[in-house]
């Protein structure tokens, strides 16, 4: 995905979003392609030359959906991404781009499961994973949906003064994850998203960044 600046005209967002639909429709048509002529290559054509390789055609099957479907599931999350930008600034587009690529990623690795397994069993070893998965990243989406909520709703803004969960000082960046607070000593603290979302958040006059009160005091 291209670097972007909060600067970055309509025109520019545009442009960038044409191209990521452009990118993700010809990796979906690359795909199709590459797997038809691996088909007829296993199926009809080295079966010519007495080599059967069928049997191992599911194996090459699913690399193929794991190598194009991590392209796929990027170009689609960068579509969402550009999509965004157009009303949004670029830590909340971030945010849905990582958002929607973690969900992309563990549906794609428990439909490639589900497949080899095939059938009912096919379902039950999909559904078995997904749960797995959901379990292993429940804590980093829950960080993740509650960073969006953070962006979305903006109960408080970078270089804003804050108390967040007993910690005193300005608002340096409000990632996907962890929300960066600047204290007065200059050392940074790193708060979980999720555990800000519940709590009180209290609003604190303006004060100057550690930075410039060090250099008022020399």
């Amino acid at each position: 995905m291209a670097t972007t600046t909060p600067e970055m005209s309509k025109k520019e967002i545009a442009r960038h979003y044409a191209n990521a639909i452009v990118k993700l429709v010809i990796y979906i048509v690359v795909y199709v392609i590459v797997a038809a002529i691996i088909h007829w290559i296993i199926v009809s054509l080295l079966p010519m030359f007495h080599v059967n390789i069928k049997p191992y055609e599911g194996y090459v099957n699913v690399l193929l959906a794991l190598a194009f479907g991590y392209l796929i599931v990027s170009a689609f999350a960068d579509v969402i991404y550009w999509s965004m930008r157009f009303r949004y600034d670029h830590p909340t587009a971030r945010a849905m781009r990582n958002v929607f690529l973690l969900i992309g990623i563990g549906a794609l690795v428990a439909g490639i499961a589900g497949a080899i397994g095939g059938g009912i069993a096919g379902v039950a070893v999909g559904g078995f994973l997904g749960i797995v998965i959901g379990f292993a990243v429940q804590q980093v989406l829950g960080q993740a949906v509650a960073g969006l909520f953070l962006l979305l709703a903006r109960p408080f803004r970078i270089r804003d003064h804050v108390n967040l969960l007993g910690e005193d000082g300005i608002v340096n960046d409000v990632a996907i994850l962890f929300t960066e607070v600047l204290k007065s000593d200059g050392s940074k603290v790193l708060i979980p998203n999720n555990a800000i979302i519940g709590n009180k958040i209290y609003l604190l006059p303006k004060q100057q960044p550690p930075q410039t009160q060090q250099q008022q005091q020399k």
